[in-house]
């Protein structure tokens, strides 16, 4: 298989599993399994994953670098509310740590394949 062609499907990759990542977090807190009823402040936990977006999105290399670090962070939380939680919002944890791990590999892997020789 072509390089160029593994580019562009670690490119989508990482941009479909950012772009499933926040609708998840929105949809969790405001709809799906909320703290509270009708939603909780939890729901800004989203706004940071809006910060990568834009250089994700245009295939940054410097943005797939930070941003494989910076997702590490959904991923702890997915973890320990998969092992805290219960019923819907277990399950929802599940989903945020396969999407944290599908956008990690792409993104690592998108870094190493796009760097100068």
């Amino acid at each position: 298989m072509q390089t160029s062609l593994i580019i562009r499907k670690l490119k989508f990759g990482a941009s479909a599993s950012l772009l499933a990542l926040i609708m998840l977090v929105l949809a969790w807190e405001t709809l799906l399994a909320p703290l509270r009823p009708g939603g909780s402040l939890l729901v800004l936990k989203a706004v940071p994953l809006l910060l990568p977006l834009f250089g994700i999105l245009h295939g940054k290399r410097y943005t797939y670098k930070w941003a494989s670090m910076f997702i590490l962070l959904y991923f702890t939380e997915g973890i320990v509310r998969a092992w805290s939680d219960g019923g819907v919002s277990s399950q929802l944890a599940m989903v945020e740590i396969l999407l944290t791990v599908i956008f990690f590999t792409c993104a690592i892997t998108y870094a190493r394949l796009t760097r100068s020789p």
